[in-house]
């Protein structure tokens, strides 16, 4: 399949309702408002196509952009590469759902988020602390330095109420993570967790809310989901 016809049958899957979902989180045009689950079809055809994914990224239209993450072969991707789709990645649902996702399955995965977490930018830092979240959830344990993983705790206890946005969401949701798949420090995230409480996002919105990771990972804790791991990173 080429660009064009892969555009064509987004284009063809595209639902309103989506469209709206999509645009009330954070989308612009162009959009179709296709459904993930919707693509896998298409996924049929192309396969992993590197080449490809490039074009469709560089459309900008997100349903575009999400299926460039789809067929993407990360390991022949460069951190070049992943800076490029980083600065494309304009709302959370590509920084942290497409890009540290794609980043996530390699070799440089903790580098580039090493970089981005300590950026500045809201949504590189939550792509960042994204990526720790995929890896911590389908890696071996072993393959993580504990007293990084450690030191990175510490930082969102310093720093996550005074973070961005979209960063305090990434940040809440790696000290879950770290609880819940990580053993070595399972115990050392819940007193973070514990320490941090409650996070207040949303305070442009009234009223804004309140993020917990405390209670989700007593409930994780409740369902003897402590150790979880995926098979896979992406779909």
């Amino acid at each position: 399949m080429d660009l064009e016809s892969v555009m064509q049958e987004l284009e063809a899957l595209g639902k309103e309702r989506m469209k709206k979902m999509y645009l009330s989180n954070g989308a612009h045009e162009p959009l179709f408002g296709v459904a993930t689950g919707e693509m896998k079809p298409i996924f049929k055809k192309t396969k992993i196509n590197q080449p490809l994914a490039e074009q469709l990224y560089a459309t900008g239209n997100y349903d575009a952009m999400y299926f460039a993450g789809i067929i993407a072969d990360p390991k022949a991707m460069t951190e070049a590469d992943f800076e490029r789709w980083i600065d494309g990645a304009y709302f959370y649902m590509l920084s942290d759902f497409v890009v540290s996702v794609t980043l996530a399955e390699t070799a440089i995965a903790q580098q580039v988020a090493d970089k981005w977490i300590a950026s500045g930018e809201e949504l590189r830092m939550s792509a960042g602390w994204s990526c720790y979240c995929w890896l911590l959830g389908s890696r071996k344990d072993v393959e993580f330095d504990a007293s990084k993983l450690a030191d990175l705790l510490e930082w969102v206890k310093n720093t996550i109420h005074d973070a961005p946005e979209r960063t305090k969401y990434a940040m809440n949701n790696f000290m879950y993570t770290v609880a819940t798949s990580y053993i070595p420090l399972h115990d050392q995230a819940v007193e973070t967790a514990k320490a941090v409480g409650p996070v207040e996002v949303g305070k442009d919105k009234k009223p804004s809310k309140l993020i917990h990771a405390f209670a989700n990972i007593q409930k994780a804790i409740d369902k003897g989901q402590i150790g979880f791991k995926r098979k896979h990173v992406r779909c």
